[in-house]
């Protein structure tokens, strides 16, 4: 594993070494390698979720009216079905 040294500020600092006292993470260094992976985990959502929405807009208008495409959707949540394609 590779080592990196960061400089934080006294209430940063601070901060991460009450997190890993609080017993939820066994030091300061697996503090921020879990805030590490969570912002990855973010920034792939983000992604995700931007490439349906080119998707979406790629996809072009709808020939459904909205009344049909919310009753198309309440019909899928209560069955737990997935979107139509």
């Amino acid at each position: 594993m590779a080592t990196m040294n960061v400089s934080l500020p006294d209430a940063l600092k601070a901060w991460a070494e009450s997190e890993a006292r609080s017993g939820s993470y066994g030091n300061t260094s697996d503090y921020v390698r879990d805030l590490i992976r969570r912002d990855q985990q973010r920034k792939k959502a983000i992604r995700e979720l931007r490439q349906l929405i080119d998707e979406g807009v790629a996809s072009g208008v709808s020939t459904r009216t909205v009344d049909e495409i919310f009753e198309d959707a309440m019909s899928q949540a209560q069955s737990g079905s997935p979107p139509d394609a």
